[in-house]
């Protein structure tokens, strides 16, 4: 497997060639979503806010999943900037026994209490409940497959490898686009299983997207060899590890309540605007996708620079990254505001959704550029091994989306739309916040860093 050295060479191109593959892994997954959004839409809103509903429990994965997904991506990069590859096995090997272990605990609680963790956001639609029920026991049910994948992910995009889990997740890309219809609708032998099929279809990807991982590390010589994974790992390294992990995996997981009761402030007015909701973020989605595939290229290569000690390339990469999402969030903004009907229509065909999702796009659109920002400044700050700064400004924010929410759906003018206003203002001042702190933390260390040098000079 080849490795693409960080600490070297012009910053944008070795950033480019880095984050582009990442960007499309990102794409892939939005791209699940999209298409079972956009087959699922088929069969009428209710049926949305029912995977939608369950979605949001696949949201809270995401947890769980980064205890170990942000060990590993860090602690390969730095491991792999001081050329220490017995330090990338032992990192590798704790994260994928926590991670297996996680998934079986989380799936096996999803399946065990599908039914009270549905009724908590209290829709008060038998049919969407129902199906939600459902959806959420079989996803619960390949949560391994869920949970593995991004870890095998993170593993390679940290040694500077992004392009191979870009072509693997593509492979489950499209084995869901050519599942979806079959099993959703129904086509030929295949009897239409609405919601259920949306559920099986994507297990069934994203099982194939494991074996083939599998498959690519049994051939790795440099990575995967001798890891003996039935062996346990030193409660001291998988502590070390997801150390890590655990700001952003709180920040993750708090992000994840926090929006279920944000839909309990939306189910309110209905099961049509849950569904916008689900609909809106996932095309929202399309600016911090980009955003995250720069934010872990970022991660990746200010953790091999770390490690490598090299802090002025660590300052120019950061800048430079900062330059390109800023012209992602621009078009982001310039295409929810002004194309978010033309777009919305393509998964919803009531009346009443696409106009409850124009305002809903148009207001998100407003703080896609501070949005972008932030989650880039969080993956500068994880390459550093600082995971905690952008953990508490995402949780403190986050968790004044629910006051706010409650107070601007007050106001009679605003209503639904005050609930999308909290989401976009509090996005505007994390982007300011997180930014900001990171410049302060960058400019520290460039200057103890300067001290040391001229220490040197003198005494030399």
């Amino acid at each position: 497997m080849k490795k693409i050295n960080l600490t070297e060479s012009n910053i944008s191109r070795v950033l480019l060639k880095l984050a582009l593959p990442i960007m499309g892994t990102s794409f892939v997954q939005m791209a699940y979503n999209l298409t079972d959004m956009f087959w699922v839409g088929k069969l009428g809103s209710l049926s949305v806010a029912a995977v939608g509903t369950g979605g949001f429990f696949i949201w809270l994965s995401m947890a769980f999943i980064f205890l170990s997904k942000i060990g590993a991506e860090v602690g390969v990069a730095q491991a792999s900037g001081r050329d220490d590859i017995k330090g990338i096995r032992s990192v590798i090997k704790s994260a994928i026994q926590v991670n297996v272990g996680l998934a079986i605990l989380y799936g096996g609680i999803l399946i065990i209490f599908r039914k009270p963790l549905i009724e908590f956001f209290d829709i008060g639609d038998a049919f969407v409940v129902d199906k939600a029920i459902t959806y959420l026991a079989i996803i619960g049910g390949g949560m391994v497959f869920s949970f593995i994948n991004p870890v095998f992910t993170a593993i390679l995009n940290g040694y500077g490898d992004s392009r191979t889990p870009f072509k693997i997740n593509a492979i489950g890309l499209i084995i869901n686009m050519f599942l979806d219809p079959l099993l959703i609708l129904g086509v030929g032998p295949f009897p239409a299983l609405g919601v259920k099929g949306a559920a099986l279809a994507t297990v069934c990807a994203q099982g194939v997207v494991t074996l083939i991982f599998i498959y690519n590390m049994k051939k790795d010589p440099v990575l995967f060899t001798g890891l003996k994974l039935l062996q346990f790992t030193e409660g001291k390294k998988i502590k070390e590890n997801t150390r890590l992990g655990l700001p952003v995996a709180l920040q993750s997981g708090l992000f994840t309540i926090f929006a279920m009761f944000i839909a309990r402030i939306i189910a309110q007015w209905g099961a049509t605007p849950v569904a916008v909701q689900r609909i809106g973020s996932q095309i929202e989605a399309i600016s911090w996708m980009t955003a995250g595939g720069f934010s872990t290229a970022i991660s990746a290569f200010t953790g091999q620079n770390y490690g490598a000690e090299k802090w002025d390339r660590i300052k120019k990469g950061y800048f430079t990254a900062l330059f390109l999402v800023g012209i992602i969030g621009g078009f982001a903004t310039c295409l929810l505001i002004f194309g978010g009907e033309t777009i919305f229509r393509v998964f919803l065909k009531e009346e009443e959704a696409v106009v409850l999702g124009i305002n809903y796009l148009r207001i998100l659109g407003y703080s896609q550029l501070f949005m972008c920002i932030e989650i880039t400044t969080a993956g500068a700050f994880n390459g550093l091994g600082k995971t905690v700064p952008p953990s508490i400004v995402g949780i403190i924010f986050n968790a004044l989306r629910i006051p706010t929410a409650m107070l601007l759906s007050s106001i009679d003018s605003l209503g639904l739309n005050g609930v999308w206003w909290s989401i976009s203002l509090t996005s505007m001042f994390k982007g300011v916040i997180l930014t900001t702190w990171f410049i302060i933390v960058l400019g520290t260390h460039l200057s103890v860093q300067s001290s040391k040098q001229n220490k040197f000079v003198v005494n030399q």
